[in-house]
């Protein structure tokens, strides 16, 4: 048998960085990234691993330069190019913020990166809409993709993001292949997560049923999505959330977990070692989680982590449930996949673990973002469509 290497590292022996730029790269599928601009910021980086001020200047640089031959496009009457150009920005200047603290620079980054994705996908995906979802004693913010290939009354997936992503980027990578296939998509950045976090300073909490629930019932909203099929999906942390989504509220028809979650915090007292002991081996700068969580510092996040553990609570899930992890995922691993899926009290049940040989064997597919896309939103319409 042939050996598979795994794991591109553009920046070798940084994987923050590297990590950074696989996910600028795999947007390249969705209009939202082109590969030589990234490389383009790629090589102006290299030497300098680790300079998250260079990281976000670069970027901003990048993305400005996109969104002034966008203003160009548009003034020419090219809205299809404009359009392209936009999309592209919003990307980096997301991409530039990632690794800033909290702060205003941050704040105006991610405002730029929404007002550039809201005229991209005005002239590219016209079937993507901003909507609010009422939550609480106020709204998370969402884009709802309307499959235009949908039959009149059709599926529909809740889908929520990790703990550094965004709705901007999960509406393309989840929403994209499911609207494909006829099902429709609210990409929502609930409790900790972009938006929601980033502009209006609204924290995680262990008990996601409850946007969840909010979610759920916004979906109920809409004449166009068939009430006893809507399913509930998690990215990344996502993993954690949809699952606990799931199995507290049996409204829902189905259940993904994009990277598999058990024990949020026994993952993160992992991932805090290896943060301490300076290795590279990390996703996220040490402000993610405390900002995440609405807490000072890493010690009260790792505490307010305590409840967030499936343990006890996989177990009340009756919907069906697929979870798709990568074999060598080193932000979470396989093991916490396998635990999940013993604790789902659901009889139907998947839990697929890809190789290097089937291109997606890192954290959540981010080395090959469509495999894990693909394999998802088949079995999605598998489970929630019609039997053909």
């Amino acid at each position: 048998m042939p050996s598979y290497s795994h794991w591109f590292e553009y920046f070798p022996g940084h994987h923050m960085w590297s990590q950074g730029m696989m996910f600028a790269i795999e947007m390249q599928t969705y209009g939202a990234a082109a590969i030589s601009e990234v490389d383009q910021v790629g090589q102006r980086l290299r030497g300098h691993e680790g300079d998250n001020e260079l990281w976000f200047a670069e970027w901003m640089r990048l993305a400005q330069r996109l969104e002034a031959m966008a203003a160009k496009a548009h003034a020419d009457g090219h809205e299809l190019s404009a359009g392209s150009f936009w999309l592209r920005a919003a990307t980096y200047y997301f991409c530039g913020e990632r690794f800033m603290a909290p702060g205003p620079r941050k704040e105006a980054a991610y405002r730029d990166c929404l007002r550039c994705f809201a005229a991209g996908i005005a002239r590219r995906y016209p079937t993507i809409e901003r909507v609010e979802v009422p939550y609480e004693d106020t709204t998370l913010p969402a884009w709802y993709f309307r499959s235009p290939k949908a039959a009149a009354v059709a599926p529909a997936v809740v889908c929520f993001d990790g703990l550094d992503n965004a709705k901007e980027m999960s509406v393309f990578f989840a929403g994209v292949e499911l609207a494909a296939r006829g099902i429709h998509t609210l990409a929502i950045d609930g409790p900790g997560q972009g938006e929601a976090l980033r502009l209006r300073y609204i924290p995680s909490r262990y008990d996601y049923e409850v946007p969840a629930r909010a979610a759920l019932a916004w979906m109920r909203g809409r004449d166009e999505v068939k009430q006893d099929a809507i399913g509930v999906m998690g990215f990344s942390m996502g993993g954690y959330y949809a699952p606990r989504a799931a199995a507290m509220e049996p409204g829902f028809a189905a259940c993904i977990a994009w990277g598999g979650h058990f024990d949020y915090q026994a993952a993160w007292r992992r991932r805090r070692v290896l943060m301490e002991s300076g290795s590279s081996k990390i996703s996220a700068p040490s402000f993610q989680l405390p900002w995440v969580m609405g807490v000072p510092n890493m010690d009260a996040a790792m505490e307010k982590l305590k409840d967030f553990t499936l343990d006890g609570v996989a177990e009340r899930m009756r919907c069906p449930f697929f979870c798709l992890h990568g074999e060598n995922d080193n932000i979470v691993p396989v093991e916490f996949a396998h635990m999940l899926y013993a604790a789902v009290g659901s009889e139907n049940k998947t839990l697929r673990v890809l190789t290097a040989a089937d291109f997606g064997s890192e954290h959540c597919q981010e080395d090959n973002r469509q495999i894990g896309a693909n394999i998802i939103a088949d079995w999605v319409a598998d489970t929630l469509l019609p039997k053909r």
